[in-house]
């Protein structure tokens, strides 16, 4: 009796410990702008500039374009796995890159490249809140006020820089991720 006990505790403890596994993994999500400003149709994410989806060309870097995910999905162009995250690492996995900062000044662009594990390449965020390089903490991600039109009047597209962090500019500076609806 003991002794069948113990073995359905034993094939209890492995089937929690594979089921847990399963479901601890990495999660695919969208970066977006806590605060909608001007876009009133889904918010500002973070995207691939001139993306055209799976077509999209990481060199052109990263700008705030509109949300997909209020559409249904999350489009490859604005993916970011979560696991990467915990490393310090903004990791775009559709297109195996990671993102970067040219420099660690005022107006700095944000552009992706094969990861390396640089410097430029260390962000600290936690999923929700501000997006600052590593070594310069005081530096956030931030979307400018300014928004153009992209291919149709649907997109709405802000350029994304490294700026000083700030109160004043909270509401272009604060993040947080969801999965796909």
């Amino acid at each position: 009796m003991i002794k069948n006990n113990l073995i359905r505790v034993a094939y209890a403890t492995i089937f929690f410990s594979l089921f847990i596994a399963r479901f601890a993994h990495a999660e695919n999500v969208e970066i977006y702008l806590q605060d909608m400003l001007d876009n009133t149709q889904s918010g500002y994410c973070i995207d691939i500039a001139r993306a055209q989806g799976s077509k999209a060309n990481p060199d052109d870097g990263l700008q705030g374009h509109t949300c997909y995910s209020p559409q249904g999905e999350l489009m490859v162009d604005q993916i970011f796995d979560t696991e990467k995250f915990a490393d310090g690492i903004l990791y775009m996995p559709e297109f195996d890159v990671c993102a970067e900062v040219s420099a660690l000044a005022a107006g700095s662009a944000i552009g992706l490249s094969a990861c390396n594990g640089s410097d430029e390449q260390s962000f600290q965020f936690s999923g929700e809140g501000t997006i600052v390089p590593s070594s310069a903490t005081d530096m956030c991600l931030t979307v400018a006020d300014a928004t153009r039109t992209g291919r149709s009047d649907a997109n709405q597209i802000k350029v994304l820089t490294l700026e000083a962090c700030s109160d004043d500019l909270k509401s272009h500076q604060a993040w947080a991720v969801r999965s796909g609806l």
